[in-house]
């Protein structure tokens, strides 16, 4: 996790620095306004990098070293299983779908189709949570 959390620092770090260098530079190419939008979405995307990076540094902290943090780590000590993904489910594409539904519905502000679509985000998500949760995905007992 250090690793990654470095990574999204650094970034931030560079984002904020394009701020400020994209504010100064707008700032004298336009009469002394700087160009607000472009400032806002830069300083943004350097908070959420921020957020996503201190996240990762904190979890760094409280767990051990993974292989990948350790410099002479074998290839070796990172096998075995890594996570039960699901071999096909049909549940992300209800999700993409109540999503572009809800994204519709922003856009062209229609309260009752946003409704539907946020319906649907709750509803398929939980049926991506819960998919394995069900008695029809268990295995038999012996």
């Amino acid at each position: 996790m250090r690793v990654e959390s470095r990574i999204f620092l650094g970034m931030a770090a560079f984002l904020f620095a394009c701020a400020v260098v994209y504010a100064g530079w707008t700032w004298a190419e336009n009469n002394h306004h700087p160009e607000v939008i472009g400032v806002t979405a830069l300083v943004l995307s350097g908070g959420l990098c921020l957020i996503v990076g201190s996240y990762f540094s904190f979890v760094a902290r409280r767990i051990d070293l993974r292989p990948e943090d350790r410099g002479e780590a074998d290839i070796a000590e990172g096998a075995g299983e890594l996570g039960f993904f699901s071999p096909g489910s049909y549940w992300p594409i209800g999700v993409a779908l109540a999503a572009a539904i809800g994204g519709i519905a922003v856009a062209f502000w229609e309260v009752w189709l946003l409704i539907i679509g946020i319906v649907g985000i709750l509803l398929t998500v939980g049926g991506l949570l819960f998919e394995y949760y069900t008695r029809g995905h268990t295995s038999p007992t012996l």
